[in-house]
């Protein structure tokens, strides 16, 4: 099994860019523009290395290798946007890596790419580039190129080699333990074996509501890969296990006008295997709530309103600053009733919002990251 943390060390230690790997400072697939060249990198690696893994390690500096990390990002819908766009997609895993000098909320993402044997191509037009477009990685660029001849394998060695001096031991498994417990002894930190030979640890704030047991501020990990599975400072998570499953159920807090629900977003089963193996499956539970016309468009007007003052630089009124803090939230509300224009509009604010409050912006995150999972699925 590989640790994922020291894979990322190996390859930026191996040199710079090259045919199979990237780095980036950060991605953003929730715009055009930053989904498109996401989209250009995963069609050149994959055919740039069609008999081994090619990676993107996203979070470190492209000069100097700092690693800053990125937002913990949930990738559970992200093989969706690839099957969407790509022709003869490659099989794409988005994992979270936990680093020890990272604050709580970092990680630094790892993208694997698994090629399919054949040439991939974009499906349809996005942004600049057009459909039937094949992209290859040259050096650490990705270029647009035809293929007219059989791709040479040039890379499978050096990668097999990377990934063997990348296996996990004894050591780093109960290194990682002792460092989840240590880091997170506020919050209720557990462990568990699975199948004699995966270590899952978790922590959270638990609560009981009503005979039931809900945890907030959730760390998830799975130590023998160095792979935080799950993360969150606000949501109200459900967990369940026996011995060899681990469930969780996230829930996400969405309300008008100070009343306030818990709706179930998505169920994460972790299943592990006699053979070493284990699968993670998720599955949409969510609902969008629907609220009355009226009421909605009104909140719609005022939360365009205050775009409108934010973009001028106006002073709000306590009253204003009160709706802002719930604009993200409202916006996506909006938009699951039909309010199509909602999230550009949210979309819009986001400059704004970050320059306005920290937590405003946090708000704003989550509210694009339900949003995410809700399109994609």
């Amino acid at each position: 099994m590989i640790n994922k943390r020291l894979l990322i060390k190996n390859l930026l230690a191996h040199n710079d860019e090259n045919s199979f790997y990237d780095k980036k400072r950060k991605i953003d697939i929730s715009q055009k523009e930053g989904k498109a060249k996401f989209l250009k990198h995963i069609c050149a690696l994959s055919n740039s290395n069609p008999k081994n893994n090619s990676y993107i390690v996203i979070g470190v500096d492209d000069e100097d290798n700092k690693i800053w990390g990125v937002d913990f990002f949930d990738d559970s819908k992200i093989q969706n946007l690839i099957n969407a766009y790509l022709t003869n997609p490659p099989i794409v895993q988005y994992e979270n890596i936990p680093f020890p000098h990272l604050p709580d909320n970092k990680v630094v993402g790892l993208v694997t790419i698994r090629p399919i044997g054949k040439i991939t191509s974009l499906r349809k037009n996005i942004w600049k580039y057009y459909g039937g477009s094949v992209f290859f990685r040259e050096g650490s660029m990705s270029m647009p190129k035809v293929f007219d001849v059989e791709i040479k394998d040039v890379n499978s060695k050096i990668v097999e080699a990377i990934e063997h001096h990348s296996q996990n031991n004894i050591e780093y498994t109960l290194d990682g333990v002792f460092d989840f417990m240590n880091k997170r002894k506020d919050y209720n930190p557990q462990y568990k074996v699975f199948k004699e030979y995966f270590v899952l640890c978790w922590s959270g704030k638990k609560k009981t509501v009503k005979e039931e047991i809900f945890f907030s501020r959730v760390d998830i990990e799975l130590v023998n890969e160095q792979v935080r599975i799950f993360f969150s400072n606000l949501d109200e998570v459900s967990i369940s296990y026996d011995d060899s499953s681990f469930k969780i159920i996230e829930y996400v807090k969405l309300g008008l006008q100070n009343s306030y629900r818990y709706y179930p977003l998505e169920e994460t089963l972790i299943s592990f295997e006699d053979n070493a193996n284990y699968n993670i499956d998720a599955k949409l539970l969510f609902q969008p709530p629907q609220f009355d016309k009226k009421v909605l468009h009104h909140i719609y007007n005022t939360n365009n309103t205050l775009l409108t003052k934010l973009k001028k630089g106006l002073t709000l009124t306590p009253n204003e600053l009160a709706d802002l803090r719930n604009l993200p939230e409202t916006y996506l509300i909006c938009y699951l009733n039909l309010f199509h224009n909602a999230i550009d509009k949210l979309n819009e604010a986001k400059p704004y919002l970050r320059q306005y409050s920290e937590s405003i912006y946090d708000s704003y995150k989550d509210a694009m990251r339900i949003l995410r999972k809700v399109k994609y699925s």
